[in-house]
């Protein structure tokens, strides 16, 4: 099953998607476009080679888990903090790993990290990205991707810092990092119609924002979809 838009869909797509989506974009299709070649982890996934070595495995996806972490907490350090202790989980489990979907593993690994900091937290810090990052960007994710989910329009990037946890999560998953509303539901243990609602709220919360921005700010309309 895939995300559906339009008429079929009863809760179309808000201000993140409007942004940080782009539907002819190959990086919103799992795996390698078509005629590339397969990561290390997406050919293990196939059927077609080794689990990689721990070097290669960090170097292909610790800028993906990173970027995740920053959307979801919103600030440097606990991206760092949620990206190592990641990856920490991921080297006590890889044993007993089964092919699947790797990266899809690791956005659910992260993605509960975030949760269970924010409940023993109870509030988290939220910052700019700052300006010098020059992370390469994982093999999963096409520059164009990259630089997107690394840039997000200042007011964007304030009104999703404004979301519940578990409405920014499932606006992350979806619209940032393009998945489908099935695997999002697998990845929170939820039910698709939690992972809908959540994501209907989530978008008229950050539409609500924008549009109270909008009536101060004129860069502020252009996130706005003219009707």
């Amino acid at each position: 099953m895939t995300k559906k838009r339009g008429s079929d869909d009863p809760f179309p797509a808000g201000p993140v998607s409007e942004v940080a989506s782009d539907p002819h974009d190959p990086a919103q299709t799992p795996g390698a476009p078509e005629g590339e070649e397969l990561s290390a982890t997406e050919a293990f996934d196939a059927g077609k080679g080794a689990m990689p070595g721990w070097g290669e495995l960090v170097a292909e996806h610790a800028d993906s888990v990173y970027r995740l972490a920053y959307r979801l907490s919103g600030n440097q350090h606990d991206a760092e903090d949620l990206t190592q202790e990641t990856f920490m989980r991921v080297f006590r489990s890889l044993k007993d790993y089964r092919p699947g979907t790797f990266r899809g593993w690791l956005h659910r690994i992260t993605t509960n990290l975030f949760l269970d900091m924010v409940r023993h937290r109870g509030k988290i810090r939220m910052e700019a990205l700052p300006d010098d990052y020059e992370r390469v960007p994982g093999r999963e994710m096409t520059p164009e991707q990259a630089y997107t989910v690394s840039n997000l329009d200042p007011t964007l990037q304030e009104a999703l810092d404004e979301l519940s946890p578990n409405y920014r999560v499932t606006v992350v998953l979806c619209d940032v990092v393009g998945m489908s509303y099935d695997e999002i539901a697998d990845t929170l243990g939820v039910k698709m119609g939690t992972v809908r609602s959540r994501i209907h709220r989530g978008r008229t919360q950050l539409r609500n924002h924008i549009e109270a921005v909008a009536r101060e700010d004129e860069d502020a309309k252009l996130l706005i979809r003219s009707r």
